[in-house]
């Protein structure tokens, strides 16, 4: 899976949600929150912790689909020439927040797309509701239990530094884990292959037959 710069981001306050009852409950197959309210969706958003396969799992699901794939944080990079990490550093989180924010709104018009967070993206609290409000979008939680995520990024640490700090990494994993489950669908991913975490997708949306 592509190493992601997600070691930069740092936390930005945002409380655990009001209604814990209201979150994805962690068990091995869960099911869509408003599966009433989909039909076919006209994008997925992908979403999670680093190392969860947001962007093996998001070209996958994209070429099944036949659909484009695109990745935020790839997206700033190419914009700004420069790496997130640089950007972290330069620029401070809150400019970082506000470009990302943009991006994402700008990506989430468009149709037939599958679009990848970066991990610390939904920290901020209008890239949610953005996400959670926009009609025929489908946000989708990969849930990787820590262990998992420290397995799949070990050797890494240049890229993520915050692998180098246990403690942080985390207060930062239970910090951002209630904030993944207000998602439209989570998907346990500790034991499945990325094409099985696609098909469990597209069943648990409603549109496996349809593709």
């Amino acid at each position: 899976m592509s190493a992601k710069s997600e070691g930069q981001d740092s936390a930005s306050g945002d409380p655990a949600p009001a209604n814990p009852a209201e979150s994805t409950a962690e068990v091995a197959d869960p099911a869509p929150s408003h599966p009433a309210s989909i039909v076919f969706p006209k994008r997925i958003v992908l979403t999670g912790f680093m190392g969860a396969g947001k962007t093996t799992v998001g070209q996958l699901l994209a070429r099944r689909l036949n659909w484009r794939f695109l990745d935020v944080d790839i997206e700033i990079e190419a914009a700004a020439e420069s790496s997130i990490a640089d950007l972290f550093l330069i620029h401070g989180e809150p400019w970082f927040r506000q470009v990302e924010y943009d991006t994402i709104c700008r990506l989430a018009d468009s149709e037939h797309v599958v679009l990848a967070l970066g991990g610390g993206a939904i920290e901020d609290e209008r890239t949610r509701q953005l996400l959670l409000q926009a009609e025929e979008t489908q946000l989708v939680h990969l849930h990787a239990s820590l262990g998992t995520v420290l397995v799949r990024c070990k050797g890494t640490d240049d890229l993520r530094p915050v692998l180098r700090d246990r403690a942080n990494l985390e207060a930062r994993y239970e910090r951002r884990l209630p904030l993944y489950r207000l998602a439209h669908l989570t998907i346990a991913v500790d034991s499945l292959l990325p094409e099985a975490v696609v098909d469990s997708i597209l069943e648990q949306i409603g549109i496996a037959s349809q593709v």
